[in-house]
């Protein structure tokens, strides 16, 4: 009867432990759902100068991942480029002349584009010689609700360390470079970026 009454005990016990513990974790994670709910996307609150810090901190590995997935397996000779670092951004924005018409000698005010300049320094493998080459980068982003967007980059190319004249500028929105950038930004408004 003694035997019973501990056996009893014990499993009211390990009951009562187990409820609890339920209870706690359920307070818990119903905490959790109201400040993730409560709390806007990383992202959306960052200040542009914040943002394309740690863009550019990251750059370089993004750019390097969609060089990958781009590759094509079943060329013998592929030639493609790895981004070894990108440079500090530079803030000061050009003025914008009116395209529509020259007489207007008003700047085209491009509202809610904020304009970004970087450098990236690249390396390619050219019949097994490595060869490095700067990129100068003309980025323009746009803050929407849902955060940052990239709305268009232009690009040049030069040469590195020689400092030959680089390539006239070209519609670069669709290079891996803004690529990586897409997708940081995609993974920023996710908030799977630590800032």
């Amino acid at each position: 009867m003694l035997q019973k009454r501990n056996y009893y005990l014990l499993f009211v016990c390990s009951f009562w432990l187990v409820l609890s513990n339920t209870f706690n974790y359920s307070a818990l994670a119903a905490n959790s759902v109201i400040n993730i709910t409560k709390k806007k996307s990383s992202c959306s609150n960052q200040d542009l100068a914040t943002l394309t810090t740690n863009l550019l901190r990251d750059l370089p590995g993004y750019f390097n991942r969609a060089t990958q997935r781009a590759r094509r397996m079943d060329r013998s000779v592929e030639v493609y480029s790895y981004m070894l670092v990108a440079g500090k951004p530079d803030f000061t924005a050009l003025q914008l002349k009116s395209w529509t018409d020259e007489t207007d000698k008003s700047t085209n005010e491009t509202k809610g584009v904020e304009q970004v300049f970087f450098t990236t320094l690249e390396r390619q493998y050219v019949k097994g010689k490595a060869v490095q080459f700067q990129g100068f980068h003309w980025l323009f982003l746009t803050k929407t609700e849902s955060g940052w967007r990239m709305a268009m980059m232009y690009s040049q190319t030069g040469g590195y360390p020689k400092q030959k004249p680089p390539t006239p500028p070209r519609d670069s929105s669709n290079s891996a470079v803004a690529q990586g950038i897409k997708t940081w930004l995609r993974d920023c408004r996710a908030e799977s970026i630590k800032f």
